[in-house]
């Protein structure tokens, strides 16, 4: 391992990520692309269902899907009708709430536990994207917070399905 600042400095740097970690990122921000572009129409607004989100669930498996689901999350936003704001907010959301999933169930054994755990997690930070647009669009935030958390619900509840289906078959931890 490289170091940070100097010979036996406890700051180090990990070594670049193999193209094995890159090809899952890229892979995985294919397929947030391809699934949340699937439902374009109700993939923005105030009732969303992203069908992408389902891939949130990763991430309690390896941290390297926080960056892939990020960069997907402002890819696809690239083509919201809000723009750069929505580039912005909604990455800082997918950011927050990935990396909240992570560290929560990081020292979680059961799959089911973490994958409840992503699930609710995930669920209760849409309240961001509920705030954008009570203050970029002028709509009620509660309501919108309601539609949007529901959407995101269904989008994480067959993820979860989903998710937990692989597991069973190819090990998402390496």
């Amino acid at each position: 391992m490289g170091s940070f600042l100097s010979k036996g400095s406890a700051f180090t740097l990990k070594t670049r990520p193999s193209a094995n970690g890159l090809a899952k990122i890229g892979l995985v921000t294919a397929l947030y692309l391809c699934l949340t572009l699937l439902l374009n129409p109700l993939s923005y607004g105030a009732v969303q269902l992203r069908l992408g989100e389902g891939l949130n669930h990763l991430t309690v498996f390896h941290r390297r899907y926080i960056l892939a689901l990020t960069l997907a999350c402002a890819l696809a936003n690239l083509m919201s009708p809000l723009g750069i704001i929505d580039v912005i907010f909604g990455s800082l959301e997918t950011l927050i709430m990935t990396s909240v999933s992570y560290w929560l169930t990081r020292h979680v054994k059961r799959v089911t536990y973490r994958l409840g755990m992503s699930t609710l997690s995930c669920t209760f930070f849409s309240w961001i994207i509920a705030l954008e647009l009570h203050f970029i669009s002028h709509i009620p935030f509660w309501p919108t917070y309601a539609t949007i958390a529901l959407g995101e619900l269904a989008s994480l509840l067959l993820g979860a399905v989903v998710i937990y289906a692989l597991t069973r078959r190819i090990d998402l931890t390496v």
